[in-house]
């Protein structure tokens, strides 16, 4: 194990630098450094802290890398890993949404591998392998549809945090919950999918399917449809990056597709859910708006879960931030945080007008 990264978990974050014998451990958070340090006395773990370690632990040489930084935090320490040429397992999709055609730019220059690591995206690079991409009709996203797929405007208007987060299939963390309950993770998806697999945003589309166990579909010219089915379980995913291009085994329960019993399919409701048709129109903006998208989207899902504004004005912050002026289009990385600093900014003055 080279590097070991946490925000500001240090005592976990130790244990595990302790275990796999890593080179070095990061804290994003400086003020856990002092923790971190203390947990690992007498271990021989390098540690150290902020933004710029992350970038230098990314940047360091290994066989494989895992981005899983949520959010634009993790832009920076992916472009890093990048920029080695190496091999990155990506679950950040934020990286991709804000910064996807420098972020592509720079796999081809530096001659990197991306595979990736979300069910979903992992899901379609299985279906993909050994077809030409010439040959695809459709890509379709899977989408749980979230704890709210049921539920009316007046719920939804009304809805909490603690319900927000309490995903039917998923244990996530708290801002990638809301982003299912929302349906802006199956937006961000959407714009994630159009950089890893070029076929065209008119081939790619959403559709509802609850039982989350189709993680996603490619339909090929010939009327064939391939889908990768598994458990809800990120094992899968993450098994599928470590063992590439051979398979490896996880410790999941198999598939019982006589108990599931069946399995149901249904149309996006962007009537109750806009948050999907918010990315689709930025993406086909393209530009800087994606990066605006991600920065609002987060910035308001932050204000909803500290109780500031309701479930329902998380898209409606989203999409005002949207009608301001966008950017140029980015050409480097620090266009690309310039771009999401004033975006939040943007969102901080709407939220503070509320």
């Amino acid at each position: 194990m080279v590097a070991l990264t946490a925000n500001s978990s240090a005592n976990e974050l130790a244990q595990l630098a302790r275990e796999f014998q890593a080179e070095i451990a990061v804290v994003g958070d400086e003020a856990s450094l002092a923790d971190l340090r203390a947990a690992l006395t007498g271990s021989g773990v390098e540690s150290a802290s902020g933004a710029q370690a992350l970038c230098e632990a990314a940047a360091r040489p290994a066989d494989l890398t895992i981005a899983a930084i949520v959010g634009c935090a993790g832009l920076a320490p992916t472009m890093a890993a990048i920029e080695q040429g190496g091999t990155i397992a990506l679950a950040n999709k934020e990286a991709l949404v804000s910064a996807g055609d420098v972020m592509t730019a720079a796999v081809e220059q530096s001659g990197a591998t991306l595979l990736p690591l979300d069910s979903e995206h992992n899901a379609i690079f299985q279906c993909l392998q050994g077809n030409d991409a010439r040959d695809v009709t459709w890509i379709t996203l899977t989408a749980s549809g979230g704890p709210f797929r049921t539920w009316n405007a007046d719920q939804l208007a009304a809805a909490t945090p603690a319900q927000a987060v309490a995903h039917p299939n998923w244990d996530m963390g708290a801002k990638i919950s809301v982003d299912s309950a929302t349906m802006m993770n199956k937006g961000l998806e959407f714009i994630e999918a159009h950089h890893l697999f070029p076929v065209g945003l008119e081939r790619l589309r959403i559709l509802v399917h609850p039982q989350s166990i189709i993680h996603s579909m490619v339909e090929y010219r010939d009327g064939s449809t391939l889908a990768q089915l598994g458990p809800s379980d990120m094992r899968v995913p993450i098994a599928s990056c470590l063992a590439w291009p051979r398979r490896m085994s996880t410790p999941c329960d198999p598939l019982d597709l006589a108990r599931i019993g069946n399995l149901s399919f249904f149309a996006l409701d962007e009537q109750l859910f806009p948050a999907t048709r918010l990315a689709r129109e930025a993406v086909h903006a393209g530009g800087a708006a994606p990066a605006v998208l991600n920065a609002a989207n987060e910035v308001a899902v932050a204000a909803f879960l500290g109780g500031k504004i309701g479930f329902t004005k998380i898209a409606v912050m989203v999409e005002q931030v949207l009608e301001h002026a966008i950017p140029l289009p980015p050409a480097n990385l620090d266009d690309v945080l310039a771009v999401d600093r004033e975006a939040r900014r943007r969102a901080s003055e709407i939220l503070e007008s509320c």
